[in-house]
């Protein structure tokens, strides 16, 4: 019988019990025995759900466990549905685009806007708004979510965090003491005491620059945080304004008291000359910009000033705080806390009681070629009032929940500026930009990243550190619960050679990343070649000092080529005071690239579009690399952290202290700390195969899920479409089409975890738990000798060098500078107590 004559009325199918089939046919053994297989299957299936369900009673899993099994199961693999891996990085380096990061940056860098001023507070709406746009943050007003810190609102934003289901975005706002300018000047004068010279402070520009032009007069240059007051006395040249210029000069019987010191910049961070000069009596500071530490890029080489050429605008100034950044960061007023509008205000000891202002070269050579025997000069006067009092700032913060709430990756940029600043801060807040653009985008593709990702827009950055370093101190404790890394980046791009800085713990993820990513002007190498690049205008001139800075500079890097952290960007509070391993980089300037006009007028949108990087290509590089940093942070099961390139790290860090100490005959025994550093080196290979093995085991299993998912969704489908043609034989209803992927969540929404599987996941978490620690372990609660802000003992901000990195500095200071063996002992005990800690830590 065919199957066209089978036909069964409803009357007469009603009267059949159970009809085994509806046509006959011949079933071939084959055929027999799959569905004896599938039956089978579908049995084994049964039992095996029934055995988890059973076991799933005794064990309660929660916390981390629970979090980490709710993403595997969400993200257990079905083909075509959830975009993550390898796939999502493609589709994010996708997306970043010159044209895009060129029109942020106009948009951005268009006008003025230091922080606390009402151009700072456009750029944050501008930030905010991008956040809401890009990851489609429902906006139930149109009212700015703007929290006043220390609110209810602003405690509960960031306090929430790990327990939000959606993307958020709001502004918090601090209020720490600020200062603008107000009157200042610079005199000489004769013996009779007026005037015979007086310096015209302000930057000239014209209309070749029409950002220059239009922001000339717009922010008066003058140091932030800088003492207020007038000063007269004879004039001293102290060269870079470094420790060991002005013990020089010390020495050699020169008296600073009541001296006004002349210094050029480099060398030190500037608020550190000042700190110097205090010390010694001076009245006060001037600090200018001198070509020599422009490389070859000179008008001595030939070269055309700025607008009209690549070299140094002779009336260019650098403004900037003078903070004594190495002391601590942040509000002066509130050491280790921080600042609401209604804080206690402290005199803090890291601004200076000395005025100071900074000036341009063609001011500093009129002062130059008056100086007597290179050093002292004639009377001048010097006049820097300044208006200080309470600024509100903006931080602008935006979450991405992630399936694991509980750790947190944070990506951070600062916005305000000096004057425009295309370079600092603006390229890298359009590489953040662009960055954000790319995860709205993963976002609208069904991405969630496996850890949650809150991204910053920090305030204040150039006056200290101002905004990152409140919120920090604000959120120490949910910090210290919640976030494993976080990634900074600064200026992107200012110059031709990328500098690539970060904790050991990241060297590797830094260099690795780089690799992946084109070089963004050269075809056919890797953005990581470009560390190795250094500019196209040479020249016969080229000063030798300043020649063998950069070159040590170059050999801070470690084996893989990265350079430790010091101060100097947002990423301190989180590296120094929390230990939370951090990255930063960035093209930078060289000596055989256009001048970069740092914190001046002429760091505006037409430089970077004619000389820092024209087409924007650099830009977008860097959008890549943190971007992809961030996607493998979030990402990743086994977080990339490599302990064991930190540990041998740690052993070179004590290499170089020994030279110290053998090169300045100090008697200090520091064996017992390399004994403890071996013993970490050994726990860290421990550590190693214990990070392979987890994630080897979690992925298999993994694997043997999707099988079984398949093999018992493919079964319940031939069921399903039995049962649909058995009702079509009884003439019942149609059957409903049933959706797949909503099919096999709702399975999986039903399903156990294995035993097995819950153990896997929380091998791994014990593993990350151990990685999390790592950094972490190197806090001491007492902090570093004299400076007790900075509490990672195994990297600082120099103490006289504000920005560079000094390695295990308890120890190398108490050599360097106390000149004392029995504390450097002492500083080698605290150390080898938290190294053996950590040993213990991370054991499994």
């Amino acid at each position: 019988m065919d199957e066209k004559s089978f036909q069964v009325d409803e009357k007469s199918a009603q009267s059949i019990p159970v009809p085994v089939t509806h046509r006959l046919v011949v079933t071939s053994p084959r055929k027999k025995w799959g569905r004896r297989l599938a039956l089978l299957l579908a049995f084994l299936c049964t039992v095996h759900f029934l055995s988890d369900v059973k076991r799933s009673r005794h064990h309660r899993h929660e916390g981390q466990d629970h979090e980490m099994l709710s993403a595997l199961m969400r993200h257990a693999p079905k083909k075509g549905s959830i975009l993550r891996g390898k796939k999502a990085e493609q589709l994010f380096l996708s997306i970043p685009d010159t044209d895009s990061a060129t029109a942020a940056s106009r948009v951005y860098a268009g006008k003025a806007h230091m922080a606390g001023s009402e151009g700072d507070f456009d750029t944050a709406r501008y930030f905010l708004a991008h956040l809401q746009e890009e990851l489609q943050i429902h906006r139930s007003s149109s009212d700015i979510p703007l929290y006043p810190a220390g609110s209810r609102e602003s405690r509960e934003a960031t306090l929430s965090i790990p327990s939000l289901d959606e993307p958020k975005a709001w502004v918090d706002v601090y209020y720490p003491i600020l200062n603008s300018p107000l009157d200042r000047s610079l005199e000489i004068l004769g013996d009779d005491g007026n005037p015979v010279w007086s310096a015209e402070l302000e930057e000239v520009a014209d209309e070749t620059d029409p950002y220059a032009f239009k922001s000339a007069n717009a922010v008066p240059t003058w140091h932030g945080i800088s003492r207020g007051g007038q000063a007269e006395g004879k004039l001293i040249y102290a060269h870079y304004g470094r420790q060991k210029d002005f013990d020089a000069l010390v020495e050699a019987g020169v008296d600073f008291s009541g001296k006004i010191v002349l210094t050029r910049y480099g060398g030190v961070f500037r608020g550190l000359k000042i700190k110097r000069a205090q010390e010694l009596g001076a009245a006060a500071v001037l600090v200018y910009s001198d070509p020599r530490d422009d490389g070859t890029v000179t008008v001595e080489n030939g070269y055309v000033p700025y607008p009209h050429g690549p070299a140094r605008n002779p009336t260019s100034v650098q403004r900037g705080s003078v903070q004594f950044l190495s002391l601590y960061p942040g509000d002066p007023s509130t050491p280790g806390y921080p600042s609401y509008e209604n804080s206690t205000r402290v005199e803090g000891g890291s601004k200076p009681t000395i005025p100071s202002l900074p000036i341009s070269w063609a001011n500093a050579e009129v002062l130059l070629q008056r100086l007597e025997d290179g050093h002292e000069g004639p009377t001048v006067r010097l006049v820097n009032n300044v208006d200080e009092k309470v600024t509100p700032i903006w931080n602008v913060m935006g979450v991405i929940p992630g399936h694991v709430k509980s750790e947190v990756v944070v990506i951070g940029a600062h916005r305000d500026a000096w004057v425009t600043g295309a370079s600092d801060p603006i390229s890298g807040t359009v590489s953040l930009s662009e960055v954000i653009r790319g995860f709205g985008v993963l976002l609208k593709k069904g991405w969630r990243p496996l850890r949650t990702i809150l991204i910053t827009s920090w305030d204040g950055e150039e006056f200290g550190l101002v905004g990152s370093t409140e919120w920090g101190e604000d959120f120490s404790e949910w910090i210290k619960d919640h976030v494993v890394a976080y990634v900074n980046i600064d200026t992107s791009a200012s110059g031709s050679r990328l500098k690539a800085a970060g904790s050991p713990l990241l060297a590797h993820l830094l260099r690795e990343t780089a690799e992946q990513i084109p070089h963004p002007t050269s075809e056919g190498r890797s953005l990581w070649e470009a560390h190795g690049d250094s500019g196209t205008l040479f020249g016969e001139h080229v000063n030798a000092e300043i020649a063998a800075m950069h070159k040590d500079e170059l050999l801070a890097a470690d084996s893989i080529g990265v350079s430790p952290l010091g101060s100097g960007s947002d990423y301190t509070i989180f590296l120094q005071y929390h230990g939370v391993p951090s990255t930063d980089g960035g093209f930078t300037s060289t000596l055989h690239d256009p001048v970069y006009h740092y914190h001046s007028i002429f760091d505006s949108q037409y430089w970077q579009e004619l000389y820092g990087d024209p087409g924007f290509s650099r830009h977008v590089a860097i959008a890549k690399h943190i971007g992809l940093q961030v996607l493998r942070l979030s990402g990743d099961i086994i977080l990339p952290f490599n302990t064991t390139h930190y540990s041998i790290e740690l052993e070179s860090y004590l290499d170089k202290v020994v030279s110290v100490a053998v090169a300045g005959s100090y008697d200090v025994d520091l064996s017992p700390l390399r004994g403890s550093l071996h013993a970490l080196q050994s726990a860290s290979l421990e550590l190693d195969s214990a990070k392979t093995k987890a994630e080897r085991k979690l992925r298999k299993i993994l694997k043997q899920l999707k099988k079984k998912h398949a093999i018992c969704h493919k079964i319940r489908r031939k069921i399903h479409k039995a049962g649909c043609k058995l009702k079509k034989v009884f003439g019942k209803h149609k059957c409903e089409s049933k959706d797949k992927h909503a099919d096999t969540e709702r399975e999986r929404s039903h399903s156990q975890p294995s035993q097995h599987l819950l153990k896997a996941i929380q091998r791994v978490q014990a593993v990350n738990k151990r990685l999390i620690a790592f950094e972490r372990s190197f806090i001491s609660k007492d902090g570093i000798k004299d400076r007790e802000w900075y509490k990672h003992l195994g990297v600082a901000p120099g103490k006289w060098s504000g920005y560079g990195a000094t390695t295990f500095p308890g120890i190398t200071e108490a050599l360097t500078m106390d000149k004392n063996a029995t504390a450097a002992a002492y500083e080698a005990g605290r150390l080898k107590v938290l190294i053996d800690g950590l040993v213990e830590t991370i054991r499994l």
